[in-house]
């Protein structure tokens, strides 16, 4: 399913797909084509693409292929979805210690598509950071690498 979604394959392309979507949330997910946990998460992301399109743009980064923000956001598993609205970074609470990303596959395409609702609605409120309305339970749990540093 990655194949019906766009490619981000350089810093650049990152870059300008943040600069230039306005009014809709940007997400971006960090993986790779083969990983199998990320082609689950690519075809929920592809599922609801076009019932999201008006309030959010869906692109696909190769963590291989855009290393700089590989270290900036801490993608240290796969898949992570990042965020972004008006080019500022949106932070979600999903009751772990990260705000920054979502780490892993959506259990489903609804919990996907609450909570790009629910970033837009607090974005357009001015908010950086919302709570997550997924259920608990569907977010999966991780470590963090840098936690004893």
């Amino acid at each position: 399913m990655s194949f019906l979604l766009p490619k981000l394959t350089s810093k650049k392309e990152v870059d300008h797909a943040i600069k230039s979507t306005a009014e809709k949330v940007l997400v971006l997910r960090f993986g790779r084509d083969e990983d199998p946990v990320c082609l689950q998460l690519d075809d929920i992301l592809s599922k609801t693409s076009s019932d999201l399109s008006k309030m959010s743009a869906i692109y696909l980064v190769d963590v291989d292929r855009t290393p700089v923000y590989t270290q900036y956001f801490d993608i240290s598993y796969i898949p992570s979805t990042v965020f972004f609205f008006n080019g500022q970074h949106m932070k979600v609470d999903y009751g772990s210690p990260d705000h920054t990303k979502f780490v892993g596959s959506f259990k489903t395409k609804q919990d996907f598509i609450d909570l790009v609702e629910v970033i837009y609605r607090g974005a357009m409120r001015g908010k950086l950071i919302v709570q997550s309305p997924i259920d608990p339970k569907n977010i999966p749990k991780y470590d963090l690498l840098y936690q004893d540093i």
